[in-house]
């Protein structure tokens, strides 16, 4: 980290001839707690130690400067013209961010910006939140605006939603921001009340395999989901008014209310609010430092996500089946929404080498895509790095 916020600084220092302001602001991964977000369940994620860094300064007109070393590209607006970008991506979380200080009726100034990451793209962890939070909590570093972090979570999921057109839960601007090291934050999707509980590895180790496969379908059956969701609370609101999401519903609900109309809704129900539950008895198992019985919570996390919830694939299954007889992982299970990112293991150190060399040749053989490890570790949430 050092070596890149010292290139990050030198290289600032040489283009724009300035002193910057460097944040970091980490990915994130979630233990478990898949698709509980949108049904104002629980979610249990944790900043990681791969991030983007951003080298900041003020400008004495309205400009906008941006430049992305990942990238070797730059981009540049007025603040009277602040406005999403049809011909590049990247920008968009900066720019969208950047907007955000003028809805709130903050005065923006012009600002050079140099940003480089080395979270993975398309990996599933969150590559834009860290970007988005970098930026507002930059932004509000050097305008002095003196933000609370929860305004700022709720300021870089609005850039998402309005510039990127991604209308994204909460969870991966929260757990950039708010991420703390050797925790992981049990978050309430409803009130965001949250809490840190200890994630003590010894001797474990957290282990990405991506697969490098993105199906069409997350996207589509994604709005499908939610609105499976959406249907199984309605039916059971009409006899048990107080219900508001599956967050409300019991599985007896789910039997006596919902199972008899359909098998398929039920299924979608039924895994939410398993999940929800697997969650909180997770938490617990936590507290006592039990990680075989979250590990196992896992797995019958990855088992519901794919028989019942139907958001698996099948690179992301034989993953999971190669690994769940082996005990050096304590836990598996697929991680995001679905179709293709990672899966998120719990390997002892020692074995990790081993095992990424008997599933890479395999995997690649049957599927003929790349096999990508990462191992990450539980960090901080966004803060500055260097003044």
């Amino acid at each position: 980290m050092e070596n890149l916020v010292g290139l990050l600084r030198s290289e600032f220092q040489e283009r724009f001839q300035q002193q910057p302001l460097v944040v970091r602001s980490p990915g994130r991964i979630n233990i478990i707690g898949e698709h509980t977000d949108y049904n104002e369940g629980f979610v249990l994620p944790a900043a990681i130690d791969k991030a983007a860094y951003m080298a900041i300064a003020l400008r004495d007109d309205d400009e906008i400067c941006l430049q992305a070393v990942d990238f070797n590209d730059s981009f540049s607006i007025r603040i009277s013209d602040l406005r999403p970008v049809t011909n590049a991506s990247w920008p968009n979380y900066i720019l969208g961010s950047a907007a955000q200080f003028v809805n709130r009726g903050i005065p923006l100034k012009g600002f050079n910006a140099l940003l480089v990451s080395d979270v993975p793209i398309g990996a599933g962890m969150s590559s834009s939140a860290a970007v988005e939070c970098a930026t507002v909590f930059a932004l509000n570093e050097v305008l002095q605006a003196k933000l609370d972090k929860l305004t700022m979570v709720r300021m870089a999921q609005k850039a998402e939603h309005e510039y990127a057109g991604v209308l994204c839960g909460i969870m991966d601007q929260f757990a950039s921001m708010m991420g703390k090291r050797d925790h992981v934050i049990k978050l309430d999707c409803r009130s965001l009340a949250y809490e840190y509980v200890p994630f003590k590895l010894d001797g474990v180790k957290v282990v990405l395999f991506n697969t490098n496969v993105k199906h069409s379908l997350a996207s589509t059956a994604y709005n499908t989901r939610c609105m499976e969701c959406e249907t199984a609370v309605n039916w059971v609101q009409e006899h048990v008014p107080d219900v508001h999401a599956l967050r409300d519903v019991s599985e007896e609900m789910l039997n006596q209310y919902v199972l008899p109309r359909n098998k398929l809704i039920d299924q979608r129900s039924r895994f939410v609010v398993q999940e929800i539950n697997r969650l909180l008895s997770g938490c617990a198992d936590l507290q006592q430092g039990n990680l075989r019985a979250l590990g196992k919570k896992m797995y019958e996390t990855h088992t519901g996500l794919s028989n019942l919830y139907e958001v698996s694939c099948e690179e992301l299954d034989w993953l999971v089946d190669q690994v769940r007889r082996n005990n050096a992982v304590i836990g598996a299970r697929m991680m995001g929404g679905g179709f293709g990112g990672c899966t998120i293991n719990l390997v002892k150190e020692e074995a990790i080498d081993e095992l990424y060399d008997s599933l890479k040749p395999a995997y690649e053989s049957i599927f003929r895509l790349p096999l990508t490890m990462y191992q990450v570790a539980i960090g901080n949430g966004t803060e500055v790095i260097s003044q």
